[in-house]
């Protein structure tokens, strides 16, 4: 490891001059550029894959703006954050000053009630939000917030793009420009990062730091064949605090809900080789089995409680058996939120 804070954190940019890619959005003379130019920014949400900028573009606008910056991530924030927020955000308001500016990472994973929570706020202008979601905000942002908001996509960056981050890393970064480093061939690193700046900077990181140790003051050499063998040899395992956490437990609990029993035993798979926490696994099926499933098959829920209590119980490696059953029954279980939309519906009225 060369250092404490990842590559992607060090090497993050602080303007739109230094930000790479989305030239349709933050280009000389586009769209979004000349709105956050000119200090008066609408409501919008940021559409686009992992590692493409949305956040690092958000905390750009925060130190351009100057304004009062609220950051929310929608993984660890509920009804009560939000609200929260936005009685802070009132309070910071003074005569004929711009609204402080409300953060939302990964909004499609707030349920329509905290979407709800949002609305008032907007429409009275009380915060100006800016959202980022890698899901189409169409089908996960609700409709009346989403009229409120301009969306803008956001593009995986193209080779081009991800070769000029290679080189600002090498020759930017204190820690990697302390290492004689030669790029004998990227195109693994290309591959491997599929459009994705933090990918790419992980993978390299990977592959200087297993290098050093074994280079010691000789150059480092770095061609496709060590990329694949370090990084595919590292492939199962993920950062359970990380954002690729989230994104193979939402991939597993999509498997399930799409009635694909072999994707879902495969991302089980790939969070027990990642030595995931057993009851959350199982914690998530319950969930899916009473919003997904619910009076369709109501012994999905009885099924999904039984594996929680069970893998409680047995622990790792017996578990893996319980979880892959319970896993299958509830992707071959017919499918219907009517029950749990009902009362969504129910609790947002209030």
């Amino acid at each position: 490891m060369l250092a404490n804070q990842p590559l992607a954190d060090r090497l993050r940019p602080k303007s739109l001059d230094e930000f790479c890619g989305q030239e349709h959005l933050v280009g000389k003379g586009a769209v979004l550029r000349k709105v956050i130019e000119s200090g008066n920014i609408p409501s919008f949400i940021l559409w686009g894959p992992p590692g493409v900028g949305k956040t690092t573009l958000a905390w750009i606008i925060s130190n351009t703006l100057k304004r009062p910056f609220f950051h929310l991530s929608a993984v660890h924030s509920g009804v009560k954050d939000v609200r929260e927020t936005i009685e802070k955000a009132k309070k910071q308001q003074f005569f004929n000053q711009p609204n402080p500016v409300l953060f939302i990472d990964e909004i499609h994973r707030f349920n329509k009630s905290q979407q709800d929570s949002l609305l008032s706020a907007v429409e009275q202008g009380i915060i100006t939000l800016i959202g980022a979601t890698t899901e189409n905000p169409s089908f996960e942002v609700i409709s009346p917030l989403l009229s409120r908001c301009q969306v803008y996509t956001m593009d995986p960056l193209n080779e081009k793009q991800l070769l000029e981050l290679l080189k600002k890393a090498l020759k930017k970064d204190s820690y990697l420009a302390a290492c004689e480093i030669e790029i004998e061939e990227h195109e693994a690193l290309m591959r491997i990062s599929g459009g994705d700046a933090r990918k790419l900077y992980n993978a390299l990181e990977l592959v200087v730091s297993s290098e050093a140790d074994k280079a010691g003051n000789q150059k480092i050499i770095i061609n496709n064949e060590k990329v694949l063998t370090l990084v595919q040899k590292n492939l199962a395992m993920y950062d359970k605090n990380g954002e690729q956490h989230y994104d193979i437990i939402s991939a597993f609990i999509k498997s399930l809900r799409g009635s694909d029993p072999n994707a879902a035993v495969y991302w089980l798979a790939r969070m027990v080789e990642g030595g995931e926490d057993l009851k959350f696994i199982a914690r998530r099926m319950v969930i899916l089995a009473a919003e997904d499933i619910g009076l369709a098959n109501p012994n999905a829920l009885l099924m999904a409680h039984a594996c929680f209590e069970a893998v409680n119980v047995i622990g790792w490696p017996e578990s893996r058996i319980i979880l892959s059953e319970a896993a299958v029954y509830l992707a071959t279980s017919p499918k219907s939120n009517a029950s749990y939309m009902a009362i969504e519906n129910a609790i947002g009225a209030l």
